[in-house]
């Protein structure tokens, strides 16, 4: 992975209410704290300058961007926590990977696990791996690449990406992944576009969306 050198700039908030907190994450940008203090700058720690009650719900990779929420209580974080939990969230990103990827939707059905030695990576497993089921539909191609929706069914640390590279389509940019293509990006070209979810108070289904940058 590339030296860490979070971008600057203010944190663009799409909703606010007593409840919830939902912003678009830059890439780059860590949602929590990693080890040592060159790691300490993350979207977590920039919300509680401003949300002193802000809590962490559920993460970005650094290098997605994209749609976050996050609860202002503490019931808020365990209720948008279970339907995490529980599957009942909808989460949509777009990406771009590398080739033409055929046919135009499906689905990539598996089973994922750490890979220690080379940790943080992950990779498919079957004998050892937790399911894991994504979903995809292309919005446009070419021989060079295409542009996709994704639609995780699971939430498998870094699922989006080792799915598309199991596909054969890596999303490109990827410094993990697809190395080879991480000089010719500006970014990892991975979006969490929008995200669908119950207000957990009122329990009005809510939907959080902001286009992709790229």
């Amino acid at each position: 992975m590339s030296e860490y050198s979070p971008p600057s700039g203010d944190i663009v908030v799409l909703h606010e209410d007593s409840d919830l907190l939902v912003v678009d994450k830059p890439a780059g940008l860590l949602s929590v704290p990693g080890k040592g203090a060159a790691l300490a700058d993350c979207l977590l720690s920039r919300l509680e300058a401003a949300f002193p009650t802000v809590r962490l719900v559920h993460r970005l990779d650094r290098d997605t961007s994209g749609v976050m929420v996050f609860g202002l209580t503490a019931h808020a974080q365990r209720h948008l926590g279970a339907q995490f939990e529980a599957r009942k969230t909808k989460k949509t990103y777009v990406a771009r990977v590398a080739g033409r990827l055929a046919p135009k939707s499906g689905e990539v059905d598996l089973p994922l696990i750490v890979d220690w030695p080379n940790r943080p990576r992950q990779m498919v497993c079957h004998d050892n791996g937790k399911p894991a089921l994504t979903g995809w539909k292309v919005m446009k191609a070419s021989d060079a690449e295409s542009r996709v929706r994704l639609f995780p069914h699971t939430g498998r640390s870094h699922q989006l990406r080792v799915h598309m590279l199991a596909l054969g389509h890596p999303i490109l940019g990827d410094e993990l992944y697809a190395p080879e293509t991480a000089a010719q990006y500006p970014r990892m070209m991975l979006h969490a576009e929008e995200l669908r979810l119950s207000h957990p108070e009122s329990g009005r289904g809510m939907s959080f969306r902001q286009p992709a940058p790229f």
